[in-house]
């Protein structure tokens, strides 16, 4: 395991960080913040800042009983979760946070996820980052020690460390084969995650993830600490403190009118997976004519005006395109 490579989080934000192939720590880049500085003065400093902007909002929170570790994962079969998920305020959350505090075997209290504005109306006028013209999502996560398990997210991913500290474990997407991943349609939290116990790894049972160690890379971070993790790129990440405030910024470099690659996974999986394989061949040709080999060339030898969905997609290409898929699923 290496070091995730760190440059300076003090200089402006350019296009080369915000579009990094790789992931980056910014040492700093939000040590400004007003939630970090309280943070530093301890969880009630940071709890009391908090509070400030709390509007009645209810977020959904994760709990487990002690001796779970804070993790967040499956019970033991995989038939369920060992966590309740229920919709509470959000000063309830901080008032079991700081009654745990100093707890040896603390429950696991964990909100992930949260929009900011929604939340905590106003934090961002003092506390924010400035990513130029990209529209990001600010989210909130908040809880005591937890081990969320590694999964990847489609969106680039900007995560901020404001109280607490949090350590993240990270692997390229080509890792996928060594992480022994779970169900796709069945998850904790949305996104497939790794079975793997990072702490208590069992190497009998998973022994390619001893090869994807090899390609992780690690970082902890401090409060005013951040993180750029690239899309698709698999994180495991570690809450360390009995008090932990991370604020994240999402943001995708491509079209709003595009879906979720995750839809043509799903798709895939009903029409492709299971054909014979000389079929199935010829359609992974397809997909790489049109798909991840197009240079815009493959529709040269066709009109303009008759490329149809072969064209240059907009709103409204993607629309019509939407609902040809509607109606085929539909039949």
């Amino acid at each position: 395991m290496q070091a995730i490579v760190e440059v300076d989080g003090g200089a402006p934000l350019s296009d080369a960080i915000l579009a990094s192939p790789v992931p980056l720590v910014l040492r700093g880049l939000v040590a400004g913040w007003p939630l970090v500085r309280a943070a530093r003065e301890g969880a009630g400093r940071a709890d009391a800042y908090l509070r400030r902007f709390y509007r009645d909002a209810t977020v959904l929170a994760s709990h487990s009983p002690p001796g779970t570790g804070g993790r967040i994962f499956y019970n033991d079969d995989l038939s369920g979760f060992n966590f309740t998920s229920q919709m509470v305020r959000f000063d309830q959350v901080l008032d079991a946070l700081m009654a745990h505090l100093d707890a040896a075997d603390p429950p696991t209290l964990y909100v992930g996820s949260t929009t900011v504005d929604t939340c905590l109306p106003g934090l961002r006028a003092e506390n924010d980052v400035d990513l130029g013209a990209r529209d990001p999502l600010a989210s909130l996560w908040i809880g005591n020690r937890t081990r969320i398990p590694a999964h990847y997210d489609v969106p680039d991913n900007l995560a901020c460390v404001a109280a607490g500290r949090r350590r993240f474990t990270l692997f390229p997407p080509e890792q996928l084969k060594n992480l022994y991943v779970g169900p796709l349609d069945f998850t904790p939290a949305g996104q497939s995650v790794s079975l793997v116990d990072f702490a208590r790894p069992d190497l009998e049972r998973f022994p390619l993830f001893a090869e994807a160690l090899r390609h992780a890379q690690s970082a902890e971070l401090a409060p005013g600490d951040a993180l750029f993790i690239p899309s698709m790129w698999w994180h495991h990440v570690e809450g360390l403190e009995p008090f932990n405030i991370l604020i994240n910024y999402w943001w995708r470099q491509s079209p709003d009118w595009m879906d979720t690659p995750a839809g043509t996974l799903s798709l895939a999986l009903m029409t492709l997976r299971d054909l014979p394989p000389a079929q199935r061949a010829a359609w992974k040709e397809i997909f790489r004519h049109y798909v991840f080999d197009s240079d815009g060339g493959e529709a040269a030898h066709i009109p303009p005006a008759a490329r149809h969905s072969l064209a240059p997609l907009d709103d409204d290409g993607a629309r019509m395109l939407r609902a040809q898929i509607l109606r085929r699923l539909n039949r």
